[in-house]
């Protein structure tokens, strides 16, 4: 039986990938979760029939998500990860030693387990012992916090559904209390390029930017997300990442995607990206 996984890009645009067996299905409290083999991604997560991540691009996305902040803030200890039940962003912060804590907020405790039973990398990620998994909701989690990470990291997919509450004023607002004074928040932006994501960008970027002084955005390449590209927002109470870069700690980091040049030259965007930034303001 010839067997394809499709994950809606939008209305009229889909990326359908051959899938060799369906590894796991469940309906969780919150969602459907479904583990799945494919010749040309390898295993991959679904969430709610959205892909999250596959085997062989996942480190497209967390990579950049990860070592862009911790090179231009050479003090990173404390880091909040939103999210992240995969552990390809608790992979790549646990090559630091300077960090001392790493937070986990999942919503989703049976998501969780799934990853750690299916996932190999995952199961690894979360058994670094600077890392505390808390399951519960992430809008109070953050509430509560003070003063308290060097870098907070949303690992969430959209700003709609399940996870809106990830994408308003008051939690940033959280967000913004819960950083140390020299804090970096790093946020998924959608790509800009189909409209519906364009509509999602201008959700986030507007909060953010009712918040914190400084925000601005990269890009990233990952072949199975919409549009084979994703944004990622930048925000700080004052450190602009193209003027304040510390590169010597990456020498010793094994990366497959993310390196010096990648580095800088994510800042520089398309000019239909540029265009619609500048609308903005």
């Amino acid at each position: 039986m010839d067997l394809w996984f499709s994950d809606f890009h939008q209305d009229n645009v889909k990326l359908s990938i051959n899938v060799e067996r369906e590894v796991y299905s469940e309906h969780s409290e919150y969602q459907h979760i479904a583990v799945l083999d494919s010749k040309e991604y390898g295993r991959i997560l679904a969430l709610d029939g959205e892909l999250i991540t596959t085997e062989k691009d996942e480190s497209f996305y967390s990579e950049m998500v990860v070592h862009v902040p911790m090179n231009t803030k050479a003090d990173i200890k404390s880091v909040l990860v939103i999210g992240g039940l995969d552990g390809g962003v608790l992979t790549e912060l646990e090559k630091y030693d300077a960090i001392e804590t790493i937070d986990v907020v999942e919503l989703d405790q049976r998501a969780v387990e799934v990853c750690q039973q299916y996932l190999p990398q995952s199961k690894m990620a979360f058994q670094d012992e600077r890392v505390n998994l808390y399951i519960q909701d992430a809008l109070k989690f953050v509430r509560r916090k003070e003063n308290a990470y060097d870098l907070i990291i949303v690992d969430s997919a959209n700003p709609f559904g399940l996870n809106e509450s990830l994408f308003t004023r008051e939690f940033y607002g959280n967000c913004y209390n819960a950083l140390t004074e020299n804090g970096i928040l790093i946020s998924q932006q959608a790509n800009s390029f189909y409209q519906e994501d364009v509509t999602a960008f201008r959700h986030i970027s507007d909060r953010l930017k009712a918040v914190f002084p400084l925000n601005t955005v990269y890009l990233t390449s990952v072949p199975s997300y919409a549009a084979g590209y994703l944004l990622v927002g930048f925000s700080s109470k004052g450190i602009n990442p193209k003027e304040s870069t510390q590169l010597a700690s990456r020498s010793a980091i094994a990366t497959q995607y993310y390196n010096d040049d990648i580095h800088v030259g994510a800042f520089y965007l398309p000019n239909y990206i540029k265009e619609m930034l500048t609308s903005e303001t």
